[in-house]
């Protein structure tokens, strides 16, 4: 058989690039029939010699600096916006009003405003547009949102989240783009806060109003290119903060990047009247679930290995029970997009729509209001 092909433009080669390059070569792998096949047509980037090695490294059959260009490149149906925060408005919005698809990797923008924007413009298209909080298709975590929506738990009481990671314990790590406000829009209320302000929407519901606080531990850093110099960070280190949702529900978001021993501890509990989950994505293939039917005996929380053929998205053909890593979620999150595109299908409400992420920087921004201004912050859409 023929299979259609989709050609893809991604914008950034660090991490983000290469964790969704691997995702688009490999989906047919594990998706198969695949409901296109991805073609790597362009990167884009900002150094030309590390561009030209990520170009070889992950498969594309050209490159360029100019976005602009991508953008505006016939072979090219979907943007992959992988750049920093700062990228990610004018870009997006330029390719949407070119009729091109776009995945946005969160946060979707510095702020409300901006993000406004954005999902405005994409109202404005019939392109599928998605953000990249890949977190949603991780089994255990599409099985928790499955136990609460069916009613298992019960009434929902409680949310906690906690995301930690190491990486800025260390006051000589250089002064690099996420540590400045005019880049990234905020610090870890941004990048690790986004994912879980995303999960609490994605699991309980709509967050009414925050009050929180932030502490920048460390105020300077050697800068990158000179590390005799310091200049100023411009973001919060950490931040913490209490949540009211619709239903009722409260809860507690926490993240910092000064957390040694932490490397990547995304973790996250529900309680509610009937029972209880918690999942943690340092052990990505499991979910803590309590109930409190059954005898008082033997009640405890059990350990779901959810790897198993009936789990959504443990991925196709691979061997029964086998566990899945980090960078599968973006193996999922590329297959949702591109079957949503190619068959005409809605992101939402597995995949996060553009609306989502502003929605999702709405409560960023009242996070930052409420600890800057110390007080309780409705949150007005």
């Amino acid at each position: 058989m023929v299979y259609r092909k989709i050609g893809v433009g991604l914008l950034g080669y660090s991490s983000m690039g290469k964790a969704h390059s691997f995702a688009y070569k490999v989906m047919p792998h594990f998706f198969w029939p695949p409901p296109a096949i991805p073609e790597l047509v362009t990167i884009c980037g900002r150094t030309e010699s590390r561009l030209k090695a990520a170009s070889e490294n992950f498969g594309f059959k050209k490159y360029t600096t100019d976005w602009r260009e991508m953008v505006r490149d016939e072979q090219v149906e979907v943007v992959d916006n992988s750049l920093p925060n700062d990228m990610h408005h004018d870009v997006t919005i330029s390719a949407l009003e070119a009729g091109k698809h776009v995945l946005c990797e969160k946060p979707l923008a510095r702020n409300s405003l901006e993000a406004k924007e954005m999902w405005e413009a994409s109202c404005r298209t019939s392109a599928k547009a998605m953000v990249a909080f890949n977190y949603r298709f991780v089994p255990a975590v599409l099985l928790a949102r499955e136990l609460i929506k069916s009613r298992k738990l019960g009434r929902i009481y409680h949310f906690r989240a906690r995301y930690l990671q190491q990486w800025l314990a260390d006051p000589s790590f250089p002064l690099v783009w996420r540590l400045v406000e005019s880049r990234a829009g905020s610090g870890p209320i941004g990048d690790l806060g986004s994912h879980i302000v995303d999960l609490a929407r994605f699991m309980v519901g709509e967050v009414t109003a925050v009050t929180a606080v932030t502490r920048t531990f460390v105020k300077e850093r050697p800068l990158p290119d000179d590390p005799s110099t310091k200049g100023p960070v411009t973001v919060e280190d950490a931040f913490a903060a209490t949540v009211e949702f619709d239903n009722g529900a409260i809860g507690t978001l926490e993240a910092s990047r000064c957390a040694a021993g932490r490397k990547n501890y995304n973790n996250f509990e529900v309680n509610g009247e009937n029972g209880s989950i918690e999942f943690n994505l340092e052990r990505l293939n499991e979910l803590r679930f309590f109930s409190r039917e059954g005898d008082a005996k033997t009640l405890g929380w059990n350990e779901i290995l959810a790897t198993d053929k009936v789990h959504d998205y443990t991925l196709p053909y691979r061997p029964h029970g086998d566990a899945l890593g980090w960078n599968h979620t973006f193996v999922s999150e590329v297959y949702h997009f591109i079957d949503a595109i190619v068959n005409d299908k809605e992101i939402g409400p597995i995949g996060a729509t553009f609306e989502d992420g502003y929605r999702n920087n709405v409560i960023l921004d009242a996070i930052l209001k409420s600890a800057k201004e110390n007080k309780r912050v409705n949150i007005r859409l």
